[in-house]
């Protein structure tokens, strides 16, 4: 009976027994260039890097240099939140040099190919190619899900397309064009090679112009008096991120690293998890190392190195006499995760001033770093808040640096406990306590120096126009943007952030932030976020008349009981300012930037956006007809009041950010972005974030230009239609001929013209902002896919 058993089983799995896939037939044709750098990059960029270039590519698979080709793809998951260890890091050009390192560390070839003669059987190739056979897109498409399929050889690959018969790439847009198609499958039969060894060199080295800056900059940052030195390592913890930049030259950018080769040899990067991490040998270098990756907006923090940046770190760092005598400081992983005793002897004025003078950049980080996919530091933020910084002139943290002397530690972050914190940790409530109480004693240092309360003159106005002493925050779920000026409306939150708030920011969220970290790892940093931003709204309210403090804790944290706050330090301290009104929300902001922010930065209030009158404001009717830029204004500020079921409906689709162009004939097409900010009740929790949000009270800004990295959805609407367009959008119902209506415009990820509108997108952006721009990611586009009717003929006849 046993044999029986045995057999009917192995009769069972050799029936169910997955079978590869035919390979694919690849006719090599003469005509047809298949360079890497000349002829397949450009493909890949422009198709490809879309979804695959950060942690949060499917499969780990990062296309934006050959390096990341060749390295391939991997099963195990940047993003896994109940990860209880943390994993081996898995970072392009650090954590492996070859590809053998790369093998052993999981990772498979996407490229090659074992089938004889004319034949391919690579991952890339079947999946490329079931996609030219079955080019309809249906159904929807989540290129982060967690479960989606990760082949590994092509066997799995026959398994997931059968699994996915819609599956091929590019995934869920239209594929590739017979010329594309043609040239990548040649390249992959002809042995997949990447740049010679003269073209790696060339892409590594740095022009003439570069080259000069680079051997001053260095000569600098290496300099080993220990001034010098400990000026390079502040700096260097904060600039590891940043693309740097030299000249001005938008085709130019490098990364400041730490190497263990001298200036004037190739960088061999220290591979720490952190950057405050004992480098691990005693002799060591700060060198720039080019980069040749293609650049991505989401990871695109550009910081301008050049003779006018040197003579202010100069000004602020080493002209200085310092608190005490300038010294080398160790390694040890418990004082360098606290930047208030690793720096303690730089006074903390030049720190200040050096996160002010670059305070675009610095909240950049944690808000568009290279995690990719940031809920842990996003769920904890409203989407749309305005942020602004106390005066060192007034930040007593500046003035009597005694002060972050006496509470350092109360100043301890998590960070410091590594990636990998037990889970039972997470819960813990020992940072928690040490920030709650640092923020006591601080309100209680500010109530005697100050007993009268703050006034205007405690916000930093800026030194001179460039500076950004005001700036706007957008969420997109689990992305977000940050911008220079009050863009939007009045928004329902605002932030004062001293410097404590945001060196601890910065540390917390980026320096000291492993995304391969454990569960308990990142819980905590989110917990102690949470803190952080509850620090910079009691800031502001401080500001408030104090018999209004309660309401706006009950207004920002609604679901909470306000009566916890009531014993909150920050209610016993007065305000230094006379309101003449009762929103005073909008009188102080009004009155700061008019009378303080922009006359020295020239920064104002959104014209398009903010209503000066608020909530009282008329809302504009649409205009008849749109000859001039006003008339596109005035209809969207009319949508901006009248557009709700518009907005709750793109809410309801995952979409939370839409790129708008308008075709005017013969002039320069017109682009808006259209930003929803989601209404939360409150961020005060971890789990269950859609409970607390309410659809019905959602808005929408309208941005000329490009907001953020990551579209959901292109709209496009030609001048003739532009009338009926906003009308729609103003009177809009989810009925079947409204949404008839409005899938007219939208430009859905299984349109097969799909590519043209992104292309136009993309070379807008490079047009409008060589500088800044980067390659848009496609991974959270709008995912249900709806071929039109075209396609769908087209696919039947073939």
């Amino acid at each position: 009976m046993r044999h029986i058993f045995i057999f009917c089983l192995l009769l069972l799995l050799c029936g169910c027994a997955a079978t590869a896939p035919t390979p694919i037939k690849v006719v090599i044709d003469p005509a047809v260039s298949t360079d890497y750098l000349r002829d397949v990059k450009p493909i890949l960029d422009k198709r490809c890097v879309c979804c695959h270039s950060c942690y949060n590519s499917p499969c780990q698979l990062k296309l934006s240099s050959f390096e990341g080709v060749d390295r391939g793809g991997s099963k195990i998951p940047v993003y896994d939140g109940s990860r209880l260890r943390a994993q081996d890091p898995t970072r392009l050009f650090i954590d492996a040099k070859s590809t053998e390192e790369w093998r052993n560390k999981g990772f498979f070839s996407v490229t090659k190919n074992t089938a004889q003669a004319d034949n391919n059987d690579s991952i890339m190739i079947h999946l490329l190619a079931h996609k030219m056979k079955n080019p309809l897109s249906i159904g929807d498409y989540f290129p982060e899900a967690s479960d989606l399929s990760c082949s590994e050889n092509s066997i799995e690959v026959g398994e997931y397309l059968e699994k996915h018969p819609n599956g091929g790439m590019p995934f869920g847009f239209p594929a590739l064009t017979d010329k594309e198609f043609q040239t990548v499958a040649q390249w992959l039969q002809t042995g997949a090679k990447g740049p010679t060894g003269a073209e790696q060199a060339k892409l590594n080295s740095p022009s003439a112009a570069a080259y000069a800056e680079i051997k001053k900059w260095e000569l600098f940052l290496n300099n080993q008096d220990p001034k010098h030195s400990v000026t390079a390592r502040y700096l260097y913890e904060h600039l590891f991120l940043a693309h740097i930049n030299f000249n001005n030259n938008p085709e130019e950018f490098f990364e400041l690293v730490r190497s263990t080769t001298p200036p004037g040899e190739t960088p061999y990067v220290i591979d720490t998890i952190r950057p405050y991490d004992d480098p691990g040998v005693e002799t060591f270098y700060y060198r720039f190392s080019k980069v040749h990756s293609t650049i991505v907006h989401k990871t695109h923090m550009v910081f301008k190195l050049n003779d006018q940046t040197m003579a202010r770190f100069k000004e602020l760092f080493i002209a200085p006499q310092w608190d005490e005598k300038p010294h080398k400081i160790s390694f040890d992983p418990k004082l360098s995760a606290n930047p208030f005793v690793a720096y303690m002897q730089i006074p903390p004025r030049s720190r200040y001033q050096f996160l002010l003078d670059n305070a675009h950049y610095i909240l950049m980080t944690f808000i568009r770093g290279p995690v990719c996919k940031g809920q842990i530091a996003l769920n904890v933020i409203h989407d749309h808040f305005w942020v602004m910084f106390m005066d060192p002139a007034s930040d007593l943290s500046v003035i009597y640096p005694g002060f972050l002397r006496q509470y350092t530690d109360e100043l301890a972050m998590p960070i410091e406990k590594g990636s990998d914190i037990s889970v039972w940790k997470s819960f813990s409530n020992e940072y928690n306590k040490k920030a709650v109480n640092f923020l006591r004693k601080r309100d209680q240092f500010y109530k005697i120096i100050y007993p009268h309360g703050l006034g205007y003159d405690s916000i930093w106005p800026g030194d001179k126009a460039t500076d950004a002493p005001l700036l706007t925050v957008y969420r997109h779920f689990d992305s977000a943007s940050v911008h220079k000026g009050a863009l939007g409306d009045l928004p329902r939150t605002m932030w004062v952030i001293d410097y404590p708030i945001l060196e601890r920011i910065y540390y917390s969220l980026v320096a000291g932030f492993d995304v391969f970290g454990n569960v308990g790892h990142q819980a905590n940093i989110r917990r102690y976020m949470n803190n952080l931003r509850i620090n910079g709204e009691s800031n502001f309210i401080n500001l408030m008349p104090q018999e209004s403090r309660l309401d706006f804790v009950a207004d920002w944290y609604k679901g909470l009981n306000k009566k916890t706050f009531a014993d909150v330090e920050i209610f016993k301290i007065p305000t230094n300012i006379s309101y003449f009104s009762d929103n005073y929300k909008k009188e102080f902001i009004e009155h700061l930037i008019h009378q303080r922010i922009n006359p020295v930065t020239g920064i104002t209030f959104d014209p398009l956006n903010y209503k000066i009158n608020g909530e009282t404001q008329a809302t504009p009717p649409l205009p008849e007809t749109y000859k001039t830029p006003s008339d596109y204004v005035q209809a969207l500020q009319a949508l901006n009041t009248s557009g709700a079921n518009f907005v709750t409906h793109i809410t309801d689709h995952y979409a939370n950010l839409g790129y708008l162009r308008i075709k005017i004939p013969n002039k320069k097409d017109i682009v808006f972005s259209i930003v929803v900010n989601r209404w939360h009740d409150n961020v005060a929790f971890m789990f269950d974030e859609s409970s607390r949000l309410k659809p019905n009270k959602d808005k929408a800004d309208f941005i000329p230009g490009f907001v953020g990295s990551f579209p959901n959805i292109f709209i496009e609407v030609d001048l003739a239609d532009v009338p009926e367009f906003f009308k729609l959008l103003q009177n809009f119902e989810r009925t079947d001929e409204k949404m008839a209506q409005l899938n007219k415009y939208l430009v859905n990820r299984a349109n097969s013209e799909f590519w043209q509108s992104f292309d136009w997108m993309q070379k807008r952006f490079y047009e409008d902002d060589p500088m800044q721009a980067g390659l848009f990611d496609l991974n959270r586009y709008l995912p249900k896919a709806v071929p039109q009717a075209k396609d769908l003929e087209k696919a039947a006849q073939n």
